[in-house]
C-alpha cells in the first residue's frame, strides 16, 4: 500500500468521499454527514489529507484539520468495502498521527457514530478514549467523541 498526500478536493478523495457518504446514508439514513467541510482546511499548515493506494487504485483515505491550538480533528477516515479487513485503516491512522505530530499537533480528537462499531473498535484499540462532545454533532445521540494525546 502506498499513501499519497493529496488535496481534499482531488479526484480520488472526491470519489472516496462520495462512497463514504453513501455508507453514512446506509447506516444512519438521511443525507449522510452534513457537517460543514471546506477543502482548504486540509492544507498545511492547518491540516493534511491523504489517500492510500493498492496497485494504483484508491482504497482508503483520511485527514486532519486543526481544531484549535495544537489540537486537530480527524476527518473522513474511510476504507473501501473491498479493501476492508487488511489493516488499511490502522496504517492510515498511524500515518495521520505521525504527520500531525511532525506538524506540532499534540492531540487528536474525532467524532464517529454508534452505527460504526468497527471504527470505534479501531480507535479504542489505538488508544483513543472518550472526550467531551464537540463540534457539529455534539448533541447527536448516536455520536461518539474520542481523543488521544500524540
Amino acid at each position: 500500500m502506498e499513501i499519497r498526500d493529496v488535496p481534499y478536493d482531488s479526484d480520488d478523495a472526491v470519489l472516496l468521499t462520495a462512497e463514504v457518504q453513501q455508507e453514512y446514508q446506509r447506516r444512519y439514513g438521511g443525507e449522510g454527514d452534513t457537517a460543514p467541510i471546506v477543502a482548504t482546511e486540509f492544507l498545511a499548515p492547518g491540516g493534511y489529507f491523504a489517500v492510500a493506494y493498492e496497485d494504483g487504485v484508491p482504497v482508503a483515505m483520511g485527514g486532519w484539520r486543526r481544531h484549535g491550538g495544537t489540537e486537530a480533528e480527524i476527518k473522513r477516515m474511510y476504507v473501501r468495502e473491498a479493501a476492508r479487513g487488511r489493516g488499511h485503516a490502522r496504517v492510515v491512522l498511524a500515518h495521520l498521527e505521525q504527520h500531525a505530530a511532525a506538524a506540532g499537533i499534540t492531540r487528536f480528537v474525532l467524532e464517529t457514530g454508534l452505527e460504526q462499531p468497527e471504527a470505534i473498535a479501531l480507535y479504542r484499540s489505538a488508544g483513543y478514549e472518550d472526550v467531551p462532545a464537540f463540534g457539529f454533532y455534539k448533541d447527536a445521540p448516536l455520536s461518539v467523541h474520542l481523543g488521544k494525546t500524540l
